[in-house]
Formats: C-alpha cells, sequence, structure tokens
C-alpha cells in the first residue's frame, strides 16, 4: 500500500466505493487522515463501514464544510454530461477535487522513497486502443529482462494498493481518459500516447475535451521522455507540442502506417517488421510476424510502444525480442481460446467500439465474425474497409437487427444470443477459418462487462469441441 502524503489529521471524503475509493480510503487512512465515505449503493457503503469507515452523505452541507479534499473514483460524472451533485457540491464550495491517480503521484517520494539508491520510475500509459496489452506488454518485457515491475491502474492492482517499490522498480500504470482528466498531479518518468479514436464522448463533451483529457497526462508537470503515437492527427500535434525540434529525442515516435526515419528517436513496424531508427540511422529491427501473442497491425503499434518505453529504460533491443515471444497476451484482446480441426477460435471482447473492432478484423483472415451488442454514438460505417476478410456476420445484442442492418456487403445472421452465434458460426466453420468474437460495442444490453461475454463467448465455445 501507498499511504497518502499531505493530509494528516484532515478529513477527506470519498465517493464512489469501488476498487478505487476502497483504496484510496485505506491509503488515507494509512498517511493518517480521516477519511469519510459515500456510496449511493447500500452493499458498498456496508463493505466500507465493516471496514471501520464512517459513511455520510458528502453532499450535506455539514458534511462538505468538514472535508480538506474530495476524492471521486473514475465511473462517477465530474464534468460532463452533467457533475454527479455530490461533486457540483464540492465545486460550489471550493473543496478540491482528485482522485486515487492525482493521491498517488501526490506521494510520490515520500516516506522511504527518498533513500533509495536508484528511484522508482513511474511508466503511464493512455490512448483509445491497445492500453491494456500495451501496459501489460511493458510489464512483462522489463520483468523478463530481469527488473521488477508492478502493473496498477485501470489493469492489474489498484495504483495505491501497490508495494512499497524497492531500488530501481518500475511502475506501469494504465490510465483512462476519466482518470487523467481529474488527477491533480500527473508527474510520471514515461508517459504514453498510443492512439485516439471517438470513445466516451458523452464524458468527454466531444473529441476535442477527449483528447483534452488524454493531453493533460503530458501537460501536468511533464514526463521526462514521452512515446507518441504519429498515426493520427492528434499524436502528430502532440509530437509537435512536446518537441524542441526535429533531433529532440526526448519524444519517441511510434507508427504501424508510415516509416519514420527522420532525425530523432523513431519506431514503426510495416509488414510485421519492427525497426528503430535513431539519430537518421536503423539500429535494430524485430520480425513480429512469429510471436503469437501480438496479432494484427494493432497489437504491431502496442509493441512499438512497449519497446519504445523498454528501450527508454535501457533495456537492449535482444532482450525486448525474447520478452515478446513469450507474451501470451491479455485475456479478451485478441485471445487464442482454441484450435480444432484447422479452426482458429479468438476472443477479443475487449473490441467494445468500431475502431478497435476494425483493428482485430484486419489481423485475420476467412472470418466468422460473431457482433454485436450497445452501438456506440457514431455507428458502424468506420468498420466498412475492414470488412473484406470477413465470410459471414453473426449478430448478438437485443438490437440484432438493427445492428446487422448496418453491415453493408456482408452476409450477417441475426441470432441475438451467443449461444446461437457460436452454434451457428462453429457449424458452418471450414479449416482455415477464424471464429472471431470482436462486438464493436458495448456490453451492458446483455452482459455486466466485456469480461462476462468474453467468457461467456469462450465457454460455448469450448464446451462445443
Amino acid at each position: 500500500m501507498i499511504p497518502v502524503a499531505g493530509y494528516v489529521g484532515q478529513s477527506v471524503g470519498v465517493l464512489g466505493l469501488g476498487r478505487s475509493g476502497l483504496s484510496a480510503a485505506r491509503s488515507l487512512r494509512a498517511g493518517g487522515a480521516e477519511a469519510l465515505c459515500w456510496d449511493d449503493n447500500p452493499d458498498a457503503r456496508a463493505k466500507a463501514e465493516a471496514e471501520g469507515f464512517e459513511c455520510l452523505d458528502l453532499g450535506k452541507e455539514a458534511v462538505m464544510s468538514r472535508l480538506s479534499a474530495l476524492v471521486v473514483s473514475p465511473g462517477i460524472a465530474h464534468l460532463y454530461p452533467e457533475p454527479n451533485r455530490v461533486v457540483a457540491a464540492a465545486l460550489l464550495a471550493g473543496v478540491p477535487v482528485d482522485n486515487d491517480i492525482g493521491l498517488f503521484f501526490a506521494s510520490l517520494g515520500s516516506g522511504a522513497w527518498v533513500e533509495l539508491d536508484v528511484p522508482p520510475r513511474v511508466v503511464a500509459v493512455t490512448g483509445s486502443n491497445g492500453k491494456s496489452t500495451t501496459s501489460a506488454l511493458i510489464a512483462h518485457l522489463i520483468e523478463s529482462a530481469g527488473k521488477t515491475a508492478q502493473l496498477a491502474g485501470n489493469i492489474g492492482r489498484g495504483v495505491l494498493d501497490i508495494d512499497e517499490p524497492l531500488s530501481g522498480d518500475v511502475i506501469v500504470l494504465e490510465l483512462s481518459s476519466y482518470q487523467t482528466e481529474l488527477a491533480r498531479a500527473l508527474t510520471p518518468d514515461i508517459a504514453v500516447f498510443t492512439n485516439l479514436s471517438p470513445d466516451h464522448l458523452d464524458r468527454h463533451h466531444g473529441m476535442g475535451g477527449y483528447f483534452a483529457a488524454k493531453r493533460r497526462l503530458f501537460a501536468e508537470g511533464g514526463p521526462d521522455r514521452a512515446v507518441i503515437g504519429v498515426d493520427e492527427t492528434e499524436g502528430m500535434f502532440l509530437d509537435n507540442q512536446l518537441s524542441a525540434g526535429q533531433g529532440d529525442d526526448r519524444v519517441i515516435r511510434i507508427s504501424v502506417e508510415r516509416k519514420l526515419t527522420g532525425h530523432g528517436w523513431n519506431v514503426y513496424a510495416k509488414k510485421g517488421f519492427l525497426a528503430e531508427w535513431r539519430k537518421g540511422r536503423q539500429v535494430a529491427s524485430i520480425d513480429l510476424r512469429e510471436v503469437k501473442g501480438l496479432p494484427g497491425a494493432h497489437n504491431h503499434q502496442n509493441a512499438c510502444a512497449a519497446y519504445a518505453v523498454c528501450r527508454a529504460l535501457g533495456i537492449a533491443p535482444r532482450d525486448i525480442e525474447k520478452g515478446f515471444h513469450s507474451f501470451k497476451g491479455l485475456p479478451h484482446r485478441s485471445q487464442l481460446i482454441a484450435e480444432a480441426a484447422g479452426i482458429s477460435y479468438v476472443n477479443d471482447s475487449k473490441a467494445t467500439n468500431v475502431d478497435a473492432a476494425s483493428m482485430a478484423l484486419r489481423a485475420f483472415e476467412n472470418i466468422r465474425w460473431i457482433c454485436g451488442g450497445l452501438e456506440k454514438e457514431g455507428g458502424l460505417s468506420g468498420l466498412t474497409e475492414a470488412l473484406g476478410s470477413v465470410k459471414k456476420a453473426y449478430v448478438i445484442g437485443r438490437e440484432a437487427a438493427q445492428f446487422a442492418m448496418q453491415l453493408k456487403g456482408v452476409e450477417a445472421e441475426v441470432c441475438t444470443t451467443m449461444e446461437k452465434a457460436v452454434e451457428a458460426a462453429m457449424r458452418e466453420a471450414e479449416a482455415g477459418d477464424v471464429v472471431l468474437l470482436a462486438p464493436a460495442a458495448a456490453s451492458f444490453d446483455q452482459y455486466d462487462s466485456f469480461e462476462k461475454r468474453g467468457e461467456h463467448f469462450a465457454a460455448e465455445v469450448l464446451r462445443r469441441l
């Protein structure tokens, strides 16, 4: 646990008592603060009270007047579409609003950290797609090179739940736009921007607000080194703002759409080959085509980002290449469930938006595609160019018929349920086919989470083999 610094003897409100909220309350208490908690869910309050925390309605003026700060969980709206009532009360009362990420960075360097020979370093990863795989891959590569890494944030443990780091340790954080937008302190040693595509637009009032939330990771103090995906205009703009000139190697540019051979520090992947260029010369290359845990161009982008971070940490290319081959991938992200009779079964339930699904569709050939769910803003028009390898679509979800009508030029069967979709796809699949779950939609019309959806797909496949 990381004790929160700066609030000894003070009362701090904690709004939302899920994983990050309870973790923040515990760390505040460990740092000498009084954590006053609230969640609209009675069961969540009961769990906090069982740990000895006092639960009070933080929106009441008498309670808010006691607070030195309010810590808000990521799922609670703090700005758009409109602030939660407790957040609105804090804004009106002038109580600083923060989250567990801000508390973590504000507490860095306190306690035993200052006595370590080599200060721990923090790598923070944000972007629209690939954050989880990139973060997990970075941690894996660090550990496979014989160093110590802890994975936290949106993946792994809560950021305040990690162990007190030792000399030379690396902390890898996956950060969402909700987290980067609200955190009052953001000071990683290395920050990564993978890519940008429309997502969470209601929470950020459009693409401009969404990009601004991501950009804060690079603006609030600024990292010592930045790894920037430059395949979108926003990435190129961010690179331009952070760079002092073409030869500035504090920014490492990454791409899977074009060769980057300029005079700065560049990493790109084309046709399955990753290349590192520095000062106008190629210094290393890796063949990614046989790396089973990283199929497709979208995973090659993840590989470029992870490679760049590890090179910035001083890890040799040969050690990174070895780590690539031992990486098994993450559940629900291009996860190979099974292979039988020449047919592969792949779970990419995390492909909850059009851009992520397009990347998954481009990674395979001869696809029996299971898709559908709660459609996100913007429709499915962005999928059109990625459908060339789809032999047939099997559509699930409560609005399956409407979803199927938008899949122009592709044979689509309205299945509604996962059971019917898997049964039909497996019955019709032939040797060389890939039965791929890449929904291009949220899961909440039928499942509690994308993980539950992916687990159901895997279970339906495995029980039929």
